[in-house]
């Protein structure tokens, strides 16, 4: 049994004593300590070797007590795995030196055998585990099959992903059989996260935001859909579409216990939107982590009012900026933990 299941205990709808909180990106780049491995060792060997990506991911949770971890890892492990060279460039982020813009490239790619391609990840989970000693919930990941294709046809990170747009509109048929490839080895991938541990598992739409509603669909929702349906009876998913306000509608209908929210939608039009049945988590802005701290705690304790302490999981909009001072991030978590008894 999880000695602390407030997470948990949210994504299921019951009441709390106070809503649980986590950040996206906890894992990573604010932390000095993380910057410590950093600089031994570049970034896909952190992702590769078990026994950095399991201390990567308990980091924050010794300097801050979170109410989660989220496994340290990376969305473009899976293109990876099948079959595309993924490079992680200093200074520059992902690049991917054979982008996929041919029929011919997408039959090139293959739906892999992910026990065996992925098993680091899963050994990275179970060192996690035993790290976490059953105190908090372990998050597993993934991004969506739309923002995977995004750096798949683009090569590279990018303002508009025009590209890949492209793509998928001068060559539906293909960007179609990309997409379906992606998901099938998510599905797999996200299973046997499960299998190995993860208590949870969140879907990465990080790109949704490019597409119009009617594209979204198209492109990203109805993928993100065969998701939720294979996971939701194994471990609850949250769906995470930043800048997808228009789709909050037709998540709420999906099955995911949870939607995340960005910082650019109230905390009022998300449970509009959503119906007020499910849980939400967001949404708090990252670059707000820059006020002062007295102010972020305020601020925080107004963003729980506003959508109400029960079916929400406090977090930031996007993930956290690497260079928000140490004791910012630690006001975040305090705040959070310090409402129950202060309520206001």
């Amino acid at each position: 049994m999880i000695k602390n299941d407030l997470f948990l205990r949210a994504l299921k709808g019951e009441t709390v004593e106070r809503p649980p909180v986590w950040m996206m990106r906890q894992a990573g780049r604010y932390l000095p300590e993380f910057m410590a491995i950093k600089e031994k060792y570049d970034f896909f060997t952190r992702c590769q070797t078990p026994e950095l990506a399991s201390e990567i991911t308990v980091q924050p949770i010794r300097r801050y007590g979170m109410d989660a971890a989220i496994l340290f890892c990376d969305i473009l492990v899976i293109p990876q795995a099948m079959n595309i060279e993924v490079q992680m460039k200093p200074n520059f982020g992902p690049y991917l030196p054979n982008p996929i813009r041919s029929q011919k490239a997408v039959d090139n790619v293959i739906v892999p055998n992910v026990k065996d391609e992925l098993s680091y990840v899963y050994e990275a989970i179970k060192a996690t585990k035993e790290k976490l000693n059953n105190e908090i919930p372990l998050i597993g990941f993934a991004g969506s099959p739309w923002t995977i294709l995004c750096y798949c046809v683009q090569g590279q990170g990018s303002k508009n992903f025009d590209k890949a747009k492209e793509f998928c509109f001068t060559n539906p048929i293909a960007a179609h059989q990309l997409l379906q490839k992606i998901t099938d080895t998510t599905i797999a991938y996200l299973k046997e996260k499960v299998k190995a541990g993860v208590n949870a598992v969140q879907v990465f739409d990080s790109w949704g935001g490019m597409l119009s509603p009617v594209d979204y669909q198209t492109f990203s929702w109805q993928y993100i859909q065969q998701i939720i349906e294979a996971l939701k009876d194994e471990t609850p998913v949250i769906a995470f579409g930043k800048g997808c306000w228009f789709a909050l509608n037709t998540m709420a209908k999906s099955g995911a216990s949870a939607l995340g929210i960005d910082w650019t939608c109230s905390a009022r039009n998300a449970r509009y939107l959503t119906g007020g049945n499910i849980t939400l988590q967001g949404n708090f802005d990252p670059t707000r982590l820059f006020s002062p701290p007295s102010e972020i705690k305020k601020m925080v304790h107004q963003m729980i009012n506003e959508f109400g302490k029960d079916r929400y999981i406090v977090n930031l909009g996007h993930g956290i900026l690497p260079n928000i001072p140490l004791d910012h991030a630690k006001a975040f978590i305090d705040a959070v933990k310090a409402y129950k008894t202060s309520g206001v």
